[in-house]
Order: C-alpha cells, then sequence, then structure tokens
C-alpha cells in the first residue's frame, strides 16, 4: 500500500448508498507531484473529527477490532439504542459480528486537521502523477 504520510487532502465524498468513501490525497515530496484516491469500500460506519482545509494525513493504521469498542465507547453508548453501528447487545457479540464480517478498523491519524476512522472491509490507494499542466 503506498504511503500517505504528509499527503493534503483535498476533500472526501462520503456514498451512503454504495457504502464507500473517497477521501482525495496530494503529495507534493517527490519531484512529481502525486495525488492518491484512498478508497474505502464496504464501509459500515466512520467517524472524522476537525476536518480543516489543508489538512494533513500523518498515517492510516489497520488497528485490531477489541481497540474499536474500548477507544469508541461514548459513540457506542450513544448509537447503541438506534442500532448504530450495527444491532448488537453485548460488546463481544459487536467484536464477532465485526470478525465474521471481516471488517478492517482502519485509524487516520493526522499531523494537522482531520482525524478519524473508517470501518471498512476494503481499503485501496489509487495513486496518479500530476502532470505540470495539472497544476495550473
Amino acid at each position: 500500500m503506498p504511503s500517505v504520510h504528509d499527503n493534503i487532502i483535498l476533500g472526501y465524498e462520503v456514498d451512503l448508498e454504495y457504502e464507500r468513501i473517497r477521501m482525495r490525497t496530494r503529495s507534493y515530496h517527490s519531484d512529481l507531484s502525486e495525488d492518491t484516491d484512498i478508497l474505502f469500500s464496504d464501509v459500515l460506519a466512520h467517524s472524522f473529527d476537525t476536518p480543516l482545509q489543508g489538512s494533513i494525513i500523518f498515517d492510516i493504521d489497520e488497528v485490531g477490532l477489541d481497540c474499536f469498542i474500548s477507544y469508541n465507547r461514548d459513540l457506542l453508548e450513544k448509537g447503541k439504542g438506534q442500532g448504530w453501528p450495527i444491532m448488537y447487545e453485548t460488546d463481544e457479540e459487536l467484536e464477532t459480528k465485526l470478525i465474521e464480517g471481516e471488517y478492517l478498523y482502519l485509524v487516520i491519524t493526522s499531523s494537522y486537521g482531520l482525524s478519524g476512522w473508517v470501518l471498512a472491509k476494503k481499503v485501496e490507494m489509487i495513486t496518479k502523477m500530476r502532470n505540470e499542466q495539472d497544476e495550473e
């Protein structure tokens, strides 16, 4: 998976109907600037905090699903009665359903601005080189 360390987030689109998130990013580290789209598919839930213009990604890490429950205890308590992120009775049942569904807990950390997480079955990165015409 290509690195998006220090990429600037240009924007993101949440497609609830098709359970996808596309995050458009740009790198200025190489001699030829790169644009990288981060595509999350089969998204169950997400949470993004502090989306600011010029947000800079520090990293995107896959973290264990057991951490999803402990790190998001308040959100889970608030959403449980509304069926968020899914219907479940106990933390163990939620963790089992997420494991059986083959979900990934992807944590986005930032150097500046947007941070958060995505629960999805797949993440892929599509990188393309930008030429000088694209920058005008």
